[in-house]
């Protein structure tokens, strides 16, 4: 199982950002997928989960600003990140959860400055 996130980088403060884990190895359409980040000195936390029938959860600092979908053709999910603030800055990880089994992506970093 290998999930591969992309799209992370250096944004300023209001710009844009779209994340991106493909995976491979799992019947990607059977699986919830979410994403998840970690700031230095901070636990991980969600950010947005989307399940097998594309229902969405926000955390409840990214609603409004930050979208989750997934294209099961391509295996991919995607967080689509607008009006990015400092405090969005964190490394970013896709998982995948199912059929009682959970799989991390490897991250990746994304880095708002003022």
């Amino acid at each position: 199982v290998q999930l591969q996130a992309s799209g992370g980088g250096l944004v300023e403060a209001g710009g844009s950002l779209r994340l991106s884990c493909a995976a491979s190895g799992i019947m990607f359409s059977m699986h919830a997928m979410g994403w998840y980040r970690q700031a230095p000195g901070n636990q991980r936390e969600l950010v947005a989960t989307i399940t097998r029938s594309s229902s969405t959860i926000y955390a409840d600092s990214v609603k409004g600003r930050f979208t989750i979908s997934r294209d099961n053709a391509k295996n991919t999910v995607y967080l689509q990140m607008n009006s990015l603030n400092p405090e969005d800055t964190a490394v970013y990880y896709c998982k995948a959860t199912g059929f009682g089994y959970e799989y991390w992506g490897q991250g990746t970093q994304v880095t708002v400055s003022s």
